[in-house]
């Protein structure tokens, strides 16, 4: 997928996702609801049945946490990793996601946790250059592949749980 990608409605999207077969309701919003990059981005979240591991350094695209908090409530099992200083950035979906019940770790240390990354169900690796945010989404020259090589996928799940162990916060020493 490469970016930028141009404004669009997701609704349709997200609607056929919480609820399937529901008959859809157009969208007031004035957006195309055309196929994009970020449509099939999230459409490709979407598919997640059991879990989806997210490891991003910026995640402010209310689209995207969207996405993320409905797969939440759908019963999958999401996890994030993320940059300690960047998730308090204003417009950061970090605590909009933790306050929905996702569990969220981020680093103690310094030097930043620059990973752009997610698992779909430990089957689906989708990485590139894009960080979640709007800015990168709707202007940036961006890239993000999507690959379901299992020996690929491994390595980025074995990446994820290393950080996710590391950044447990039982781990963290503070003096």
């Amino acid at each position: 997928l490469f970016f930028p990608s141009q404004p669009c409605c997701i609704e349709a999207l997200l609607a056929e996702a919480a609820e399937p077969g529901a008959p859809a309701r157009p969208c007031p919003c004035p957006l195309p609801s055309g196929d994009t990059a970020l449509s099939r981005l999230v459409r490709r979240l979407l598919s997640a049945r059991r879990s989806l591991d997210l490891c991003l350094f910026s995640f402010s695209c209310p689209q995207l946490a969207r996405t993320v908090q409905l797969l939440h409530r759908r019963g999958v099992r999401v996890r994030v990793v993320t940059d300690a200083q960047y998730m308090q950035l204003h417009g950061s979906q970090i605590g909009r996601l933790r306050h929905a019940g996702i569990q969220v770790r981020h680093d103690q240390h310094s030097g930043y946790m620059h990973h752009k990354f997610a698992i779909v169900d430990r089957r689906m690796l989708i990485t590139g250059s894009l960080n979640w945010t709007t800015h990168a989404i709707q202007s940036n020259r961006e890239n993000v592949l999507v690959v379901e090589d299992a020996e690929y996928v491994k390595a980025f799940q074995d990446e994820f749980e290393r950080i996710w162990e590391e950044y447990n916060p039982a781990n963290y020493s503070f003096f």
